[in-house]
């Protein structure tokens, strides 16, 4: 091959991605494997892909598997680069059964499908706030598990304790009783001793659960501001709070406008009808795909309008009248408010990109 023909031809990459090393491999303007190459996972060895890849031709596109987990950092650097890179969603079932499956026959098939257009999804993108947003509920979402379970095991351990320290405790209301096992000083040398073990076990959950409570309130005051600043309109609509805007926030992603439109939206939120029709029934039955947690902020919603909101309550009622089942109505309901989010944020979207184009 002349050097000619290498800068003419053009190729795309595909990137099977793990925790400590990524496989990448090239397909041309046929679709034919080129190579496939390894690297780490690690800035230079994204340095040395692109590189490689570049190396065979024009680099039209990468198809990247497990973007937003090993391969959330190969995103970023080939979109800081100039990249379009395009998130492979499942394997090839079809192709695995026939061929096997290894890293080098995965980072093919990922190839194959970015050169192809299928399997594929614009990927979101993972360095604006909208990212911050998600780390900080992840972290938030644990603690709260966390502080879940340390409360079960305080009333586990109240149910089991010795008679004299259960009655003392039995009545408390739940702060009360989380704050006094707290404050109490259990002697620590006395461990042996049944009661004080009991006691000693309950200051420490109690403790345990109060630092979780700070810090679960530290991480809603940080999430609050970030869901103020990114849509301030969204959560002035009614019944959106502050844990629905954001969880609708990060549906969208950091680039909402990868979404063609409001129907697009709405499918990736799992609140587009499905045809269930069959013979003379004609009916759509509700989604069960898409981001079932967006799903759930949109139902939380609609459940909310319904039980304050006049104009939602004589709707439901006029379309009940009509027929339809109440869950019926609550899916087209969420399909409505599914619309006007989507409006909202990308409203939002544009303005901030406006402003920081005039910037």
């Amino acid at each position: 091959m002349d050097g000619n023909e290498k800068t003419t031809r053009v190729v795309v990459g595909g990137v099977d991605t793990h925790k400590d090393l990524h496989v990448a491999a090239i397909v041309d303007e046929q679709d034919h494997v080129l190579g496939t190459q390894s690297f780490p996972a690690t800035r230079q060895g994204y340095r040395q892909m692109l590189a490689w890849m570049r190396a065979a031709g024009d680099l039209l596109r990468v198809g990247v598997e497990s973007t937003g987990s090993y391969g959330a950092g190969l995103l970023r650097f080939l979109q800081a680069a100039g990249v379009e890179v395009l998130e492979v969603t499942a394997p090839d079932r079809h192709d695995r059964r026939r061929r096997g499956k290894s890293d080098d026959l995965d980072a093919q098939s990922a190839a194959h499908a970015a050169f192809a257009g299928q399997r594929t999804v614009t990927p979101r993108r993972r360095d604006g706030m909208v990212e911050s947003l998600r780390v900080l509920r992840a972290c938030r979402k644990t603690a709260v598990n966390a502080r879940k379970i340390a409360l079960q095991m305080i009333q586990n351990t109240i149910v089991a304790a010795p008679d004299a320290l259960r009655e003392q405790l039995r009545s408390m209301t739940r702060m009360q009783l989380i704050r006094t096992l707290a404050a109490s000083r259990p002697d620590l040398t006395a461990y042996r001793n049944l009661e004080a073990a009991y006691r000693i076990s309950l200051n420490s959950l109690a403790r345990r659960y109060l630092e979780l409570h700070d810090e679960i309130a530290e991480l809603d005051l940080m999430i609050k501001a970030i869901v103020e600043e990114l849509a301030p309109e969204l959560v002035a609509r009614n019944s959106i709070g502050h844990n629905g805007a954001a969880q609708l926030l990060l549906t969208a992603g950091d680039n909402p406008d990868r979404l063609k439109s409001e129907a697009s939206f709405a499918a990736l939120c799992g609140v587009t009808p499905v045809p269930a029709s069959s013979g003379k029934t004609i009916r759509h039955r509700l989604n069960r795909g898409g981001d079932r947690a967006a799903n759930s902020a949109l139902h939380l919603i609609a459940i909310g309008r319904l039980r304050t909101d006049e104009k939602t309550r004589a709707y439901v009622a006029r379309r009940v009248a009509e027929g339809h089942s109440k869950l019926e109505v609550i899916r087209i309901l969420k399909r409505y408010i599914a619309r006007e989010v989507y409006g909202v944020i990308i409203r939002r979207h544009r303005e901030v990109n406006a402003s920081c184009f005039a910037a």
